[in-house]
C-alpha cells in the first residue's frame, strides 16, 4: 500500500504535537510535584531543594553580617560624642578669700631678727569640679560636695574659657547632688538616658576638668559594676565631710579629683551618670549617680522648685545573691546603720535588718535609694525586713531630711 506525501505530512505533524503536549504536561507536573522546572536544568540553573535551602541560609547569614556592619558603621566614635558634648560640659570654679603665706627671704635678717613668713588675706580662684548643662536656659548639675560652701563665690567655665557667674545653688540634701542657675548662658542640654538598663561591660566616657588642673580631659572605659556603696570624702570641704552614697554605677574610666559632677556618656551621647568618687585606695575604679536619681531630682525640683525629698535614714550596703547563700540570709538592703529619730528609726527597724521588700517592689531587683526617691515626704510605705531568722512587715511614714 502507498502512503501519499500529504499522509506522511499529517501523521509527522500529528507526532510532534503530540511530543509538544506530552513535554508540556510533563514539565507542569514535574514544577508542582518535584520542584524540578525543565528549562532551568537545561540551562544549568537547577538545584536541589537541599542545596538550594543551604545556599539561601548562607544568603541570609551574609545580609546579617552586612546589616550589622552598617549599624556598627552608623555608630558615632568616642571622638565624635565628646567633641559634641563637650559644647555642653562646663568647669565649675571656686572665688574666695584665703589665707596666703608671703615668700620668705632668708638673707633679710632686719635689724638681727628673722623676718618669719607672716599670712595674708587674698582672693584666690581655682578650678574644683565639673558640671553639665540639663536645660537650655543656664540650668547645670554638678555634684553637691562642689558647690558646697555658702560663703564663696562660684563661676562656670565653658569650653571657650568664657566666664559665668552662678547666681543660684540649689541643694539636694538626699543625693550628692546640685543644681546651679547661671544667668546668660544658653547652650545645649545633654541627652538624659535610662540608667536601669544599663549592663556591666558597656562602653562609657567620662568628661571633666580633671586634678583641677587638665579642662574638657576625656577618658573611656567600661560600667566595672552596678549598685555599689561607698563612703565618699570630698577633699576640701572639712575634716569629717563623709558620706554614704549608694546605688552608684563602677566604671573604670579615670575619674580624677575635679571629675566630681561631669556627666558619665554611654557611646550614643546620652548621660548614664554623674560622676561623683574615685577610691583612694585603688587604681581604675570610680564612682558616679546613676542618671534616672538626677531626673527624678530634676523632676521633683521642676515642679516645686526646691529639692524636697523623702528621707528614711538609713545606711546599707547590698547583699548579693553568692553572699546570701554563703551567708544564709536573704538578698537585699543590709542596714548597717539606722539614724536616730528618723523614719526607719520611728517605724521600729534597726541595724543589722535586712529589707527584703519596700512598698511591694523587690530589693533583688530594685535599689532602694530609688524607690525611696520614688516616693513623697509623708507617704506611708510597708516594708518588708528578716530580722532573727524571720521575715516581718512594718509600716513607715517617710518623713523629710530635716523632720524629726
Amino acid at each position: 500500500m502507498k502512503v501519499s506525501p500529504q499522509t506522511k505530512t499529517f501523521f509527522l505533524g500529528l507526532s510532534v504535537s503530540i511530543l509538544i503536549l506530552v513535554s508540556f504536561f510533563a514539565g507542569a507536573v514535574a514544577d508542582r510535584i518535584f520542584v524540578v522546572k525543565p528549562v532551568d536544568l537545561l540551562s544549568g540553573k537547577f538545584r536541589l531543594p537541599v542545596v538550594q535551602n543551604q545556599l539561601q541560609t548562607r544568603e541570609n547569614k551574609e545580609n546579617e553580617v552586612s546589616k550589622l556592619g552598617t549599624l556598627i558603621a552608623k555608630q558615632s566614635s568616642i571622638a565624635d560624642v565628646a567633641e559634641i558634648a563637650s559644647e555642653s560640659v562646663v568647669t565649675v570654679s571656686i572665688k574666695r578669700k584665703e589665707q596666703v603665706l608671703e615668700s620668705f627671704d632668708p638673707f633679710n635678717f632686719g635689724f638681727g631678727v628673722f623676718n618669719f613668713p607672716r599670712g595674708k588675706v587674698e582672693e584666690v580662684q581655682r578650678d574644683i569640679g565639673t558640671g553639665f548643662a540639663v536645660s537650655n536656659d543656664g540650668l547645670i548639675v554638678t555634684n553637691k560636695h562642689v558647690v558646697s560652701d555658702p560663703n564663696a563665690e562660684y563661676l562656670v567655665i565653658d569650653k571657650d574659657d568664657n566666664e559665668y557667674s552662678v547666681s543660684k545653688i540649689y541643694r539636694d540634701p538626699a543625693n550628692d547632688l546640685a543644681i546651679v542657675k547661671v544667668e546668660g548662658f544658653a547652650v545645649s542640654s545633654l541627652p538624659l538616658g535610662d540608667s536601669s538598663k544599663l549592663r556591666v561591660g558597656e562602653e562609657v566616657i567620662a568628661i571633666g576638668t580633671a586634678l583641677g588642673e587638665f579642662r574638657h580631659t576625656v577618658t573611656t572605659g567600661v560600667v566595672s559594676g552596678l549598685g555599689r556603696g561607698v563612703q565618699a570624702f570630698a577633699p576640701g570641704i572639712g575634716a569629717g565631710a563623709v558620706e554614704a552614697l549608694e546605688g552608684l554605677i563602677q566604671t573604670d574610666a579615670a575619674i580624677n579629683p575635679g571629675n566630681s559632677g561631669g556627666p558619665l556618656l554611654d557611646r550614643s551621647g546620652k548621660v548614664i551618670g554623674v560622676n561623683v568618687a574615685v577610691s583612694a585606695g585603688a587604681e581604675n575604679i570610680g564612682f558616679a549617680l546613676p542618671i534616672n536619681i538626677v531626673k527624678d531630682s530634676m523632676k521633683n525640683f521642676q515642679e516645686t522648685g526646691s529639692f524636697e525629698r523623702p528621707f528614711l535614714g538609713v545606711s546599707y550596703r547590698i547583699i548579693t545573691k553568692q553572699a546570701a547563700l554563703f551567708n544564709e540570709v536573704p538578698q537585699g538592703a543590709y542596714l548597717v546603720e539606722v539614724v536616730k529619730g528618723s523614719s526607719a528609726d520611728q517605724a521600729g527597724l534597726k541595724p543589722e535588718d535586712i529589707l527584703t521588700e519596700f512598698g511591694g517592689q523587690s530589693l533583688t531587683d530594685h535599689d532602694l535609694a530609688t524607690l525611696i526617691n520614688k516616693h513623697k515626704i509623708n507617704d506611708r510605705i510597708k516594708v518588708k525586713f528578716w530580722r532573727d531568722s524571720e521575715v516581718k512587715t512594718i509600716e513607715v511614714t517617710l518623713r523629710g531630711i530635716d523632720e524629726k
